[in-house]
């Protein structure tokens, strides 16, 4: 069993919104992972790198191959140094936004991963860790 080595992708502009998206579906690829599995990878991690630009100004995406004989694991860390997050409970209710996004943000990449994440020191930045996970 091979794994795939590990890719880091800078954000820093809102052209890294676009490369981690497309660096986080050809990291699935390679893997093996289905269409299905990559496009929900995709829309997690874009919606990840953007809180990054939006919220910190920059930060880094880094994802990992954590695959097992049975199963495909993907794991994706987000980590910025911005000014991080005062309530966690808050932010992960549906709906609530703290800016003019719909609030569907940091709820809706808990419901597309398979294991999610978040820490978070208000003045010392955030980590996002998500996995996708398939059967091979």
């Amino acid at each position: 069993m091979s794994h795939e080595s590990a890719v880091k992708v800078a954000l820093s502009t809102v052209d890294d919104i676009v490369g981690m998206r497309r660096s986080a579906r050809d990291f699935a690829k390679r893997m093996g992972f289905g269409l299905a599995d990559q496009t929900r990878l995709a829309t997690a991690v874009s919606e990840l790198a953007r809180n990054v630009i939006q919220y910190a100004g920059e930060g880094q995406g880094e994802m990992n191959d954590l695959s097992t004989l049975a199963r495909l694991v993907m794991r994706v860390q987000i980590t910025d140094k911005g000014p991080g997050i005062e309530d966690i409970d808050q932010v992960m209710v549906e709906g609530y936004t703290s800016g003019n996004g719909l609030g569907a943000g940091l709820p809706g990449c808990l419901r597309l991963s398979d294991h999610f994440q978040i820490e978070s020191e208000p003045g010392l930045g955030t980590c996002v860790v998500m996995e996708i996970h398939a059967d091979r």
